[in-house]
């Protein structure tokens, strides 16, 4: 049982040197800075490439980390994130009355997280939790692009209503704007008869986390009511979130 200890203490100890290299290592490397020798090395590497949390570059010797560890690190940090913000989008949807979400970037489109929808009406927004949406027609979306680094020049600018942009040059003076005012506005540009506001949120190192924001329908969201809600979500949002 002690030498199994051992063994696992140290998988874990080159898992988490491979983690969090900035460049690719080798075995030679890893004995060193580990003070392991070549053949437990050997062994212990062998049971993480077999078990998929480690690969080989090519033909190299050099190891990196396997995608499979993109996968469940972007996994944890967002359930990390979906349970930070849950009072956030129910703070946000008793001061408006509308659905709340939270949304992150995902392949060049929105990814919604979480929802929040405590109203009674008889016509409720759907659930999208799981379900993606376009980046450059939705609140959430450009508030994603105007603080992200997504390239707007590969997108597919859809034309999903009239209200759609349809052109780089007219989505980047948006999001130019988005950034300077800290909130974005869509009015039926995804689907007629809804519209929503959005606003990013950071950690406290300003790295963007996500979005969040509200979405229902346009017969209730005047441009005025949408305005009125951007600034009260900000201020709602001024709290920083440490991931």
């Amino acid at each position: 049982m002690q030498n199994q200890n051992k063994s696992l203490t140290r998988g874990l100890q080159i898992l988490k040197e491979i983690l969090f290299s900035d460049k690719p290592l080798t075995a030679v490397t890893l004995c060193q800075k580990l003070d392991i020798d070549k053949s437990t090395m050997s062994r212990l590497l062998t049971a993480l490439l077999k078990e998929g949390f480690i690969k080989y570059l090519g033909n190299t010797k050099e190891i990196v980390k396997a995608d499979i560890m993109d996968i469940m690190t972007s996994k944890a940090t967002r359930e990390v994130l979906i349970e930070r913000t849950q009072n956030l989008l129910e703070e946000i949807f008793n001061f408006t009355g509308e659905s709340s979400y939270l949304a992150v970037e995902e392949n060049d489109a929105l990814l919604y997280l979480n929802q929040v929808d405590n109203s009674t009406r008889v016509i409720k927004m759907r659930n999208t939790i799981g379900a993606q949406a376009p980046l450059h027609c939705t609140a959430l979306g450009k508030v994603l692009l105007a603080f992200g680094n997504s390239d707007i020049k590969l997108l597919d600018l859809t034309e999903y209503t009239k209200n759609s942009v349809k052109k780089s040059r007219y989505l980047q003076k948006e999001l130019d704007s988005i950034q300077e005012n800290g909130y974005a506005i869509e009015n039926e540009e995804y689907e007629y008869g809804l519209s929503s506001v959005a606003v990013p949120i950071f950690n406290h190192d300003k790295e963007l986390l996500g979005a969040i924001g509200i979405a229902g329908l346009s017969a209730r969201l005047s441009t005025d009511t949408l305005q009125e809600f951007a600034h009260g979500i900000l201020k709602i949002n001024a709290k920083n979130i440490k991931i």
